[in-house]
């Protein structure tokens, strides 16, 4: 989905925020907006703004850099990878899908969206063979997919139909999940839902959710799942980030149906939610423009552990430390949890 922001700078250094979080350290500062990240071999791997593509080492952040990928200025809200690559789609058309190498991080142009609507909103790596990238819908509002199979980018073939105004946000990445057998996708806009896919047949589902919707700028904005049957999902209304009204929900069967928890008793809009490593789905963390929260409950009730602004996607490295991203910049906290 088209429609979205950004705000706001952090001082170099280790601040304290909240008996929960030891400390920022700014790790990458630059003029850029980032809302996708990957971790991968000791350092965190970035897309954004400016074609800018690059990684900074998270033992020594002296190590990093960074490359243009294409010299018209795109913006890319995107990144996955498999063993050999990183790959990342830029919005608007036409949508390029560029391959950038590892080792010598030179990129490449492999597949190309030509259509007028072309907006891809998430890229996710099933397997390092199997890959899907989520558009918004063109004229006749049947679901986009873009998949990767076996080295090769095509066009997934569905007759999926999305409502009038049903699409999804270009917040963080992440809209899209899997785990061993199904890969959901979470849209937003003037309908919420969850489209689950059977992973082994290609075949879809489509469950309502209770979570605010009805606008452009409302409903599910991340998901995040552990194995088969837990999920949280978390979002709003970017129009309105102090709202706190059906924001959050969590599933114990897979998706199928949703229960909204912490309403009116969070911190507002967020736009990503990530499970915390080896907890199970008990313990979460999430970020949106005006603040970071963390659940130790299965995302029932959440606490606000830091008023930090400006950041928009954040990656766990390991069970106690996170790194976030967003507006001109990327910080690795330690939370004490």
């Amino acid at each position: 989905m088209k429609k979205f922001f950004s705000i706001v700078f952090l001082s170099v250094g280790v601040i304290i925020f909240s008996q929960q979080i030891e400390g920022f350290e700014n790790i990458l500062t630059d003029k850029i907006s980032i809302r996708a990240l990957e971790v991968d071999e000791h350092k965190v791997w970035y897309s954004g703004t400016g074609s800018k593509f690059g990684f900074v080492d998270l033992k020594n952040p002296e190590n990093q850099k960074q490359v243009e990928l294409d010299a018209g200025k795109l913006e890319f809200r995107t990144l996955g990878k498999d063993k050999s690559a990183f790959y990342a789609i830029n919005i608007v058309s036409p949508a390029r899908f560029f391959k950038i190498d590892k080792k010598d991080l030179k990129s490449q142009v492999i597949f190309t969206d030509t259509a007028k609507t072309a907006f891809y909103d998430a890229l996710h790596f099933v397997n390092d063979k199997l890959a899907y990238a989520f558009s918004d819908a063109d004229k006749d509002n049947v679901l986009k997919l873009a998949v990767y199979k076996n080295g090769k980018w095509g066009m997934f073939r569905s007759n999926l139909m999305l409502h009038p105004g049903e699409a999804a946000f270009a917040a963080s990445n992440t809209n899209i999940a899997s785990s061993g057998n199904y890969l959901w996708i979470a849209t937003g806009g003037k309908a919420s839902r969850i489209l689950r896919m059977n992973l082994k047949n290609e075949k879809f589902e489509t469950f309502t959710t209770p979570f605010i919707q009805g606008e452009p700028s409302q409903g599910m904005y991340s998901i995040d799942f552990y194995e088969d049957h837990f999920g949280v999902a978390v979002g709003g209304d970017y129009t309105r980030q102090e709202a706190n009204i059906n924001n959050i929900a969590t599933t114990t069967d897979g998706g199928k149906t949703w229960q909204i928890q912490a309403s009116g008793q969070n911190a507002g809009y967020m736009t990503c939610v990530k499970i915390r490593p080896g907890s199970k789905g008990k313990e979460m963390v999430a970020v949106g423009d005006q603040n970071i929260s963390y659940s130790s409950d299965f995302g029932k009730t959440w606490k606000k552990i830091s008023d930090e602004k400006g950041l928009f996607v954040c990656q766990w490295i390991d069970g106690n430390t996170v790194v976030f991203a967003g507006n001109g910049r990327i910080v690795k906290a330690r939370l004490k949890l």
